[in-house]
């Protein structure tokens, strides 16, 4: 049976680090602030939302929202952000998309400052986790997985590791993430035939396709990690449910994460981390 790895413990030691950074900047008059851009009512975006807000509270990094109506105009939505582009008590911005089809999501992308991308949306800060370079900060959801593989021991070097999953959010980043680390690493993807038998090669298998558990026990051998990216909501099982089928991949690997209480606890924290990491930035260089 395989060891839960449970994002519980990484966000806890995450935010006692934080917490540390967070006196240093507050000592020195500065409070970390991350805005959160939000257009609409769209379930998934307002529970991320709130998981980022408390998050913000328990460790004492301040909060600001501008929600806009669904069908806000583009000058106004590009003034809102203009606005927290410029505004320098700000260390950090979220803007939930997908954004509405009347409104140039590419073009937000490009008018979000960088330095304020906190979950590595804009091209700059995509090219930075390409790169390995600290320009802008990675998406979240690709770091988290990061951190859970670093904080239960799981070296990478040398190890060959299988992403199923080639979106800009996660799939691709973590895969250059993995590289960074030293792996070896094959991007799965629909065109790629027979997934299962390069997945079954892996030491690392990271499931991030957005397919509910579309990962069974065909995909896995003994021996290997896995990290469990997906979430939705199972309607027949009433229940949450990643992309892994946990009931036939649990009792063959060595090492798997929970959904919920994976990756997904650790996401809202990293992207608080980045907050934090902004505000240094700015008020120490």
């Amino acid at each position: 049976m395989a060891t839960w790895l449970k994002g519980a413990p990484v966000a806890a030691a995450l935010s006692e680090k934080m917490k540390r950074d967070i006196e240093e900047l507050r000592a020195a008059g500065v409070t970390p602030t991350l805005a959160i851009l939000r257009v609409g009512e769209r379930a998934d975006d307002i529970s991320y939302e709130r998981g980022a807000v408390k998050r913000c509270g328990s460790v004492g990094v301040a909060v600001r929202s501008a929600v806009l109506p669904e069908d806000v105009d583009s000058d106004t939505f590009f003034s809102v952000l203009e606005n927290l582009n410029t505004d320098d008590s700000v260390h950090g911005i979220l803007m939930f998309r997908p954004l509405p089809k009347h409104l140039d999501e590419e073009a937000a992308r490009r008018r979000l400052r960088p330095a304020k991308d906190v979950d590595g949306c804009t091209d700059a800060s995509l090219a930075g986790v390409f790169a390995n370079t600290r320009i802008g900060f990675a998406p979240c959801t690709a770091q988290a997985a990061m951190e859970i593989l670093r904080f239960y021991g799981v070296d990478c070097a040398g190890k060959k590791a299988a992403v199923i999953g080639r979106s800009l959010v996660v799939g691709r980043p973590v895969s250059m993430m993995l590289m960074h680390e030293n792996a070896t690493v094959v991007t799965c993807h629909t065109r790629t035939p027979d997934v299962p038998s390069i997945t079954r090669q892996a030491d690392i298998v990271i499931a991030c396709s957005g397919q509910m558990e579309s990962v069974g026990a065909a995909y896995v051998r003994e021996g290997q990690t896995v990290i469990d990216v997906g979430i939705a909501w199972n309607e027949e099982k009433g229940k949450l449910c990643g992309d892994v089928c946990a009931g036939e991949v649990e009792p063959v690997v060595d090492a798997l994460t929970p959904v919920p209480g994976g990756v997904g606890a650790v996401t809202a924290c990293v992207l608080v981390s980045h907050v934090v990491e902004a505000a240094k930035s700015e008020c120490f260089h």
